[in-house]
């Protein structure tokens, strides 16, 4: 628990408390009740909108004043998705009790650890912890302790379950949120953001308070204890790195044959490249849609090339030197060097079973509902109680000898938590099997 005063909502009585619900309302309403008052706009935080800190001097006075503060700490922070190659932070946010708000610009101060350093201690409060805690990492910030809002929302079986959905259903305040898809790469960054952005952490110990006591009444905070120390083992672990990332251009299952698929690759790569070299996001240099055209066209001199939709604009237009001579590249491979399909790790997609293994099919489908079944049984999303791969893998080719024992097991060797195994094993063992044949 924090020991700083809730924020209190601006209509509410000092009788009334500080803010905090005394009881959550029902998770299953999807929002406040039809009675409740209209939630509270929030539009500035309690203290004032802080400026972003840019030197070596504020980061230490920084450093201090969260080292000193008390509870845990808010963290935010905020990408330039959709505008940047890369995924880096562009802004962060924090706000601890004792310390109160601060926005760190990055770009100046690329190295946190210090920062890190002196929350060792303090449960970090995130709001989908999983999107921010890569670009946090490589500022040097990693949590040792954390509780995600989001996932706790979840696990409590909250349907709406984004920061101003639970903001204005536990707290009362509405929050805009018309600023999250901005580009946050921009500077001097506008006030307006930087009071959304300290927005951002506000209240996130408030729902962190609220939802773990809600978490508590119903038995799950064990589940999000082992969900959150999974959160923070993989915290600066690298992103897994896709195999021929190419094959995911929107569209390309309307490119037919290796040679057009070469035209998609050759095209994809130079993209990528030009992307990377301009720190912009590879569908702003080009889109999809025009890769899938070109690759289909296959055209041959720049004006064949700059009709085709998706080539008309002035930046592409200037790069159709090397959009040509990647399709000339792909031109000029040899047969043996078109792309091929690889094979597929682990199962086919499962609307492919019934026709490759009717026998596994129906495998899956009596397991598929065993969570369905049991995470209804427990107020949770389906994929909250277990991933649908494990699900997918564990059906696909079981055991060979089919226990609780050897099913928790397979599951675990997937990655699945020990809370997960607990409720699903045993029955999935006694539905793994499968049916003697009739005799007739």
């Amino acid at each position: 628990m924090t020991d700083e005063a809730p924020l209190r909502r601006r209509d509410s009585p000092d009788t009334a408390g500080d803010g905090p619900h005394a009881v959550p309302p029902d998770p299953n309403s999807g929002g406040p009740a039809a009675t409740s008052p209209a939630a509270t706009p929030l539009t500035a935080p309690r203290d004032g909108t802080p400026p972003p800190l840019e030197t070596a001097a504020e980061l230490a006075d920084v450093v201090s004043r969260m080292a000193a503060g008390t509870g845990p700490v808010a963290v935010d922070a905020e990408r330039a998705s959709g505008y940047r190659y890369t995924q880096r932070a562009y802004l962060v946010q924090l706000r601890r009790a004792g310390a109160g708000t601060v926005l760190l610009d990055p770009l100046p101060l690329d190295d946190l650890r210090t920062l890190d350093t002196a929350l060792a201690e303090a449960e970090w409060v995130l709001h989908a912890a999983s999107q921010d805690l890569p670009c946090l990492a490589e500022l040097g910030m990693k949590p040792r302790r954390l509780f995600d809002t989001e996932l706790a929302a979840r696990l409590a079986g909250f349907e709406r379950v984004g920061l101003a959905a639970l903001t204005e259903q536990l707290l009362g305040f509405s929050l805009e949120k018309h600023h999250s898809a901005a580009d946050w790469s921009t500077r001097p960054l506008p006030e307006s953001w930087l009071t959304y952005a300290a927005l951002d952490v506000e209240l996130l110990t408030d729902l962190r308070d609220l939802l773990a006591a809600e978490l508590e009444r119903q038995g799950k905070s064990a589940w999000a204890a082992e969900e959150f120390a999974a959160l923070v083992a993989g915290a600066d672990r690298p992103p897994k790195v896709r195999p021929d990332p190419w094959r995911r251009t929107s569209g390309i299952h309307r490119v037919r044959g290796a040679r057009a698929q070469s035209r998609v690759r050759a095209l994809w790569y130079a993209r990528d490249g030009v992307a990377a070299r301009r720190d912009s996001a590879p569908g702003r240099v080009l889109p999809d849609s025009a890769i899938v055209a070109a690759a289909e066209a296959d055209p041959k001199d720049e004006r064949t090339l700059l009709g085709i939709p998706g080539f008309g604009g002035r930046s592409v237009r200037r790069l159709a030197r090397i959009w040509l001579d990647a399709l000339d590249q792909a031109r000029a491979l040899p047969d043996d060097a078109l792309p091929v399909n690889q094979p597929v790790e682990g199962p086919p997609p499962p609307h492919r079973w019934a026709e490759r293994d009717p026998i596994a099919a129906a495998r899956l489908a009596r397991c598929r509902a065993i969570v369905v079944g049991t995470a209804e049984q427990h107020t949770l999303p389906p994929e909250n109680l277990i991933s649908p791969d494990f699900i997918r893998r564990l059906a696909w080719s079981p055991p060979d000898e089919v226990t609780g024992q050897t099913v928790g097991d397979t599951l675990r060797g997937f990655g699945a938590r020990n809370w997960q195994v607990g409720l699903l094993a045993d029955q999935l063992a006694e539905a793994l099997p499968d049916p003697a044949p009739a005799v007739g």
